[in-house]
């Protein structure tokens, strides 16, 4: 994948299955390079870049998350298009679950093959939440942030790296106020959802409301932790996942 989209932070050593991977607001594709490098060596993990952030900051980040879901799928149907046809699936985390779970929706109308399984961590179903986070101003955004914890809490004091975060924030915190949850049909596509025990955001019955929008298989992983559980919780959070893909490669 050499598209402007996708970064890889390890070398797969094999033809193992592909997880492509949807940071949460504010987040880039770093917030996933322990992850890729805690799964098995011929896993080839994918981390999604969105606009606005490190090396695209000069870029325009999306206020819609909707127009954010299109373009991504645009160019990851493109990138599967030329690719090896290795089967792939779907993790996503926060604002990123979001991203996934309507990627996988836009993928299934399309002519390739959709994902093995979707990963959906760290938030409800889309029909759950509903905060008007397109309302927040910076000071709101950054109290929240810090509400919910996570590893970056240090550069929310630096004026100069504030200065380059806030865009993206500010436009993925618009993107998930001004989401709406449209209806539709189930996806065939099996799910895990996976959710910190005490996570301020949301309950771990919230992250069992992503059942309802499968007809496959459905499990639910809960982890000891906050908002970003899967940071502290990295080697489960990696057997789970590395469980989840094997089981849907073995029912391809």
């Amino acid at each position: 994948m050499k598209s402007t989209w996708f970064r890889r932070f390890t070398t797969a050593s094999g033809d193992g299955p592909r997880l492509v991977c949807f940071p949460h607001a504010g987040g880039s594709a770093t917030a996933f390079k322990d992850l890729a490098q805690a799964l098995p060596p011929n896993f080839d993990v994918v981390s999604v870049q969105y606009p606005g952030r490190q090396d695209r900051y000069r870029e325009e980040p999306f206020t819609s998350l909707a127009s954010l879901v299109g373009a991504v799928t645009e160019e990851l149907t493109r990138e599967l298009a030329e690719d090896d046809g290795r089967p792939y699936a779907l993790f996503g985390h926060s604002m990123g679950a979001l991203v996934a779970y309507e990627t996988a929706r836009l993928l299934a109308d399309g002519q390739l093959p959709g994902p093995q399984r979707l990963f959906l961590s760290g938030r409800g179903g889309p029909n759950t939440g509903g905060v008007p986070y397109h309302l927040y101003d910076d000071s709101d955004v950054l109290a929240d942030v810090r509400r919910l914890g996570g590893t970056q809490q240090a550069m929310l004091d630096d004026p100069d790296i504030l200065e380059l975060v806030m865009p993206a924030l500010r436009a993925d915190y618009r993107a998930l106020g001004t989401y709406t949850w449209r209806g539709g049909e189930p996806l065939a596509v099996p799910v895990t959802a996976l959710t910190g025990d005490s996570d301020p955001m949301m309950t771990v019955q919230d992250a069992g409301t992503w059942g309802a929008h499968t007809t496959g298989d459905f499990a639910l992983k809960v982890f000891p932790g906050g908002h970003f559980y899967l940071f502290d919780q990295l080697g489960q959070v990696a057997a789970a996942v590395t469980e989840g893909m094997l089981t849907g490669v073995a029912a391809s």
